[in-house]
């Protein structure tokens, strides 16, 4: 699926973990640009749970049909209770996913 912009793909939206910003993603971002789908990095401020799970929560809110939640490390709290959202499909957490580096098997 190699740039393909695929609407019926849902919306991917990352999201960091604590100490870090959104920019850990950027290699992943990218891998799944390619593969068509619709991204969004969520950048929180990382002042408290509750202020953090609600900018996860309007990112998630401007996106157009289905949403899988991803988050790294504390990211999987946020995206936890972020996932209350009617919108969001699906949840992953991925403690040990690698930030720089990001390899996948091909196809």
């Amino acid at each position: 699926m190699a740039n393909n912009s695929n609407s019926a793909l849902p919306t991917i939206v990352l999201v960091h973990g604590g100490f870090v910003d959104g920019s850990g993603w950027e290699d992943v971002y990218r891998i799944l640009k390619k593969d068509g789908y619709r991204v969004s990095i969520v950048q929180n401020p990382t002042t408290s749970l509750a202020d953090d799970v609600a900018v996860t929560k309007r990112v998630i809110a401007e996106q157009k049909g289905p949403v899988i939640l991803v988050g790294h490390s504390y990211g999987g709290a946020v995206i936890t209770e972020a996932a209350l959202t009617p919108a969001s499909q699906g949840l992953s957490t991925s403690p040990r996913l690698p930030l720089t580096g990001v390899s996948r098997s091909p196809r």
